[in-house]
């Protein structure tokens, strides 16, 4: 199938041939970037997936709803990255395959082995995830599901570090998804760089354990120190060649740009500095990525999810170029 017989089809009432992509940006329904909705893997190298859960924050709820509008504000992008000049929908089939469903929405256990299991089926069809979340929780189960039988690096930009332990009795929430991918060997910690950290906290303790364990913690004030162009050095040094994920936490940006998520922390990254940072990652050997924390009911005027579609777009032109992509588009 050629590239643009994947993206095109037929309209179910008249028949007529028509490329929802390229079709009027309010037209049609609203899946990620318009692509087409999947009903199999098989049809799909990159997948596109909602994670609609937030019953892992610590204080504001909301982020439940982010997969629903970054979809409608993904309308806004188009094809062709104009810095690049990447188009990933011409080097592989990138589709929206729906939510992941929870049968127990509020059992935070289960809702983790239902999103690992979601995962272990994306993996095991050779298909790359591109995911938006939901809170930060859902990244511990993704890399769960993901797991490749050795830890891999980890690309995080977030303003907290999200390796505290239990809160509130439970661990799994929002501020400790890489304690736990760490402790279970999904992530190597000294292939982890945390990118964007800061606030004050009411305890050292998260902070303490991703320096104990040999990440590499960039602080807010250092990071303006070194600039993109010494950060993403740091990423390539840490990181290095081999497989690794990305999880963009939209509080790492300056609540001046992303207002609707749950825990914002002013003196942020700027999403031009964003931008760079995820273009800078161009040629690593990604398998796969998550966009969390958008909230949509605390920014009225819907600029957040559209940040959120902003950086999924970016991670997606990475993601069409990875090495670790397993198909292209073909016959």
């Amino acid at each position: 199938m050629s590239t643009d017989e994947f993206y095109r089809e037929h309209c179910p009432v008249t028949g007529r041939l028509i490329s929802p992509m390229t079709d009027s940006r309010y037209r049609g329904i609203p899946t990620f970037f318009r692509a087409p909705l999947a009903r199999s893997l098989s049809e799909c190298d990159i997948a596109l997936i909602g994670v609609p859960f937030d019953g892992g924050v610590t204080n504001r709820p909301g982020a439940r709803h982010g997969p629903r509008e970054i979809r409608n504000m993904s309308s806004l992008m188009r094809t062709t990255h104009h810095v690049t000049k990447i188009n990933p929908y011409a080097i592989r089939r990138v589709a929206d395959v729906g939510d992941v469903t929870f049968s127990s929405v509020y059992d935070l256990e289960k809702v983790g082995a239902e999103i690992a299991e979601y995962f272990d089926c994306i993996a095991r069809a050779g298909v790359i995830p591109l995911s938006a979340g939901g809170d930060h929780s859902i990244t511990y189960p993704i890399l769960k599901g993901l797991g490749r039988g050795e830890p891999v690096g980890l690309i995080h930009i977030d303003a907290h570090t999200d390796t505290w332990d239990a809160h509130k009795g439970s661990k799994f929430h929002h501020g400790g998804p890489f304690r736990l991918a760490t402790e279970d060997g999904l992530i190597d910690p000294e292939r982890t760089i945390q990118i964007g950290i800061r606030g004050a906290q009411n305890t050292e303790e998260g902070w303490n354990y991703s320096r104990d364990k040999g990440m590499r913690v960039i602080f807010m004030e250092e990071f303006t120190e070194l600039g993109v162009p010494g950060v993403l050095g740091e990423i390539r040094r840490v990181v290095g060649d081999r497989p690794a994920y990305v999880s963009f936490d939209v509080d790492g940006l300056d609540p001046v740009y992303a207002p609707g998520t749950g825990t914002p922390e002013v003196g942020g990254i700027t999403t031009i500095e964003a931008l760079a940072l995820l273009r800078g990652l161009r040629g690593m050997p990604l398998i796969g990525a998550d966009v969390v924390e958008v909230a949509p009911p605390f920014d009225a005027s819907g600029n957040t999810a559209l940040v959120g579609a902003t950086l999924m777009y970016e991670l997606l032109c990475l993601l069409s170029e990875s090495g670790e992509a397993q198909s292209q588009v073909g016959p």
